[in-house]
């Protein structure tokens, strides 16, 4: 057994002492964690809004992915705020790997406009749960405390609005041409001849309505007399081409 007598004359030095701080994490307080969830929440719920309302609703009117749209975006950012407070890597990862698993393995068809601002909600919650808001100032033995950090949460905020402004240029029709396509069972095999792609183009123009920009010829059945053709054509302004790649009666519901 080693006896105090053993250590000689050395005392320990002032700077030696080790006092609970040193060996502890810094905690913020109740009031520092509550702006910080608040500033987090209304932020990202802001900036959803933005988008879903005037951008996405604007043309699609599907008020089922408004709600899904804004619940997801506010679910998603409480899940990893709360998982980015507790210091297990594996837990975050795993929770990430399991939320992008329920989207990927879905069992209704999603479309590709609907599909892309979902991934942008998300995108978005991620990036407004994790951002830091508060900063650790002090070293160690220095009473070490967490302080708000003005420019991570500007840095933060100019991420969302320049999101916002990629999805405006994208979206507005001034700017950009917006084209769309049909897919047509044509039972006049005789005109998808190249010699008569004139006649073709008229009365496809004039059986839908719309003018046509190109097409292009798929499968042909002769025993039916029918044709596969894909049309291309330009959206008119406030158009939106989400029912085109309906095939089918029953994926069509009422909104």
């Amino acid at each position: 057994m080693i006896s105090m007598q053993d250590f000689g004359d050395y005392t320990l030095a002032d700077e030696d002492i080790l006092d609970v701080q040193s060996i502890t994490d810094a905690m913020m307080t109740t009031a520092q964690s509550l702006t910080e969830l608040a500033i987090r929440f209304f932020l990202n719920l802001a900036v959803c809004w933005i988008i879903v309302q005037f951008f996405y609703y604007k043309k699609s009117r599907r008020r089922d992915y408004y709600f899904t749209f804004m619940v997801f975006s506010s679910a998603m950012l409480m899940l990893l705020y709360m998982m980015g407070n507790v210091e297990v890597g594996v837990g975050l990862t795993l929770g990430l790997f399991a939320i992008f698993g329920i989207i990927r393995y879905r069992t209704e068809t999603v479309p590709i406009r609907e599909m892309t601002y979902l991934f942008v909600i998300i995108a978005l919650a991620a990036m407004n749960g994790l951002a830091p808001v508060y900063k650790l100032v002090g070293a160690v033995g220095a009473n070490p405390h967490y302080e708000f950090s003005l420019g991570s949460t500007l840095v933060t905020a100019l991420a969302n609005v320049l999101v916002i402004v990629l999805i405006w240029v994208l979206e507005d029709e001034k700017l950009l041409k917006h084209t769309s396509t049909k897919l047509v069972l044509y039972d006049r095999i005789e005109l998808i001849v190249p010699e008569r792609r004139a006649e073709l183009v008229a009365d496809l123009e004039k059986r839908i309505g719309v003018k046509v920009d190109n097409l292009e010829i798929g499968h042909v059945d002769f025993l039916k007399d029918a044709a596969f053709i894909k049309i291309y054509y330009t959206l008119g302004k406030g158009q939106t081409d989400s029912i085109d790649t309906l095939t089918r009666a029953k994926d069509f519901v009422e909104q």
